[in-house]
């Protein structure tokens, strides 16, 4: 009983780490399209800049779609066959947790209601804790550039860095994961 007691924290710890560090994706298209035909693309500035994030971030994710767009054979150009846009949301998630069965709620770590050393409840171990993190979704938009119409739309969701250094890393993860359904897998 001790030794799941010591790990107990440890597992919860890990299941939370490794819960934050996945990407849920789904992508939707047009069974119409043929998407072997588009082979250029360049950024629809206007549904981009309609993006509510900052410049900094638009820049960070504008770099990790092209670069994936390149390494998929595609060329940027003046005259596209697709538009790029994209969009966010985001929004807080609030964790609050009861810390009432760790060390020192029964008084493994005070003093009990008896006077002695045992069963009750230990000070300062039965204060809630809460954890605040940010939930993001960035949605990918290709636009058939002649007809104006939406062909593929990508969507990633996850959980955000507020790290600076790790922000690039996670916003190339995000645009990687959400790239990863395109073209799509046809039926035949």
């Amino acid at each position: 009983m001790k030794n799941l007691l010591k790990t107990l924290p440890i597992l919860v710890l890990l299941m939370v780490i490794t819960s934050c560090s996945s990407i849920r994706t789904a992508a939707d298209y047009d069974k119409n399209a043929t998407f072997n035909d588009y082979k250029t693309f360049a950024f629809f500035k206007t549904g981009i800049d309609k993006a509510e994030i900052s410049d900094l971030d638009k820049r960070r994710i504008l770099r990790a779609i092209e670069a994936e767009l390149l390494s998929k054979g595609f060329t940027k150009s003046e005259n596209p066959d697709l538009l790029v846009s994209l969009f966010t949301k985001s929004q807080q998630r609030v964790d609050v947790y009861n810390n009432a069965w760790g060390y020192g709620a029964w008084g493994w770590g005070g003093w009990g209601p008896w006077g002695g050393f045992g069963p009750g409840w230990g000070w300062g171990w039965n204060q809630p804790t809460t954890s605040v993190s940010t939930e993001g979704t960035l949605y990918i938009d290709l636009i058939d550039a002649d007809k104006k119409e939406l062909i593929w739309q990508g969507m990633g969701t996850g959980y955000l860095s507020r790290n600076m250094e790790k922000k690039e890393e996670r916003i190339k993860e995000f645009v990687s994961e959400i790239m990863q359904k395109y073209p799509p897998q046809m039926q035949k």
